[in-house]
């Protein structure tokens, strides 16, 4: 299974972008052992658009267009589910022992993602009930992307 991070907003040289890159590496190195085809990052800029209805439907038909097919979708949505991280292996586990080709995670603009794509989503989840910005996210999407990886190779990284 092939992991994708689509986010609208780059991520800019800095602390947060090295971060970042250390997660997406580490989980390359013990990913492909556990059946995973790697864990790419597709930057989508955010729309210019001056209503918020404009800009959440342009950034959701980009982040759909990049959807490929036989997908699962996750979306980070402050409104989702908090779920522990032994049960959000668990999912990417079982998703991987199923055959999906490709799942991807959502990271929406400012304004959030479109509810349309939220329907979309097979899962969606939040990190606590505050407000992160997009920057934030992402780093702590790899981080639990590879803490995830960990559990499911017995690895010691996780010690709950």
């Amino acid at each position: 299974m092939r992991l994708v991070v689509v986010s609208i907003g780059r991520l800019k040289q800095g602390p947060e972008q090295e971060l970042a890159e250390r997660y997406r590496e580490r989980f390359e190195d013990i990913g492909r052992k556990l059946g995973f085809r790697g864990l790419s990052i597709h930057e989508i800029p955010e729309s210019r658009a001056r209503d918020t209805a404009t800009r959440i439907s342009e950034e959701a038909a980009a982040i759909t267009a990049a959807l490929p097919e036989k997908s699962v979708l996750v979306a980070l949505d402050e409104h989702g589910k908090n779920i522990d991280s032994a049960t959000f292996a668990r999912q990417l586990g079982q998703w991987r022992d199923e055959g999906i080709a490709n799942t991807i995670f959502a990271i929406g603009g400012a304004d959030g993602l479109s509810p349309d794509l939220q329907r979309k989503a097979k899962l969606r989840i939040a990190f606590g009930s505050a407000t992160w910005p997009h920057q934030m996210v992402r780093v702590m999407l790899l981080e639990q992307i590879y803490r995830a990886a960990t559990i499911l190779a017995g690895h010691p990284y996780h010690r709950a």
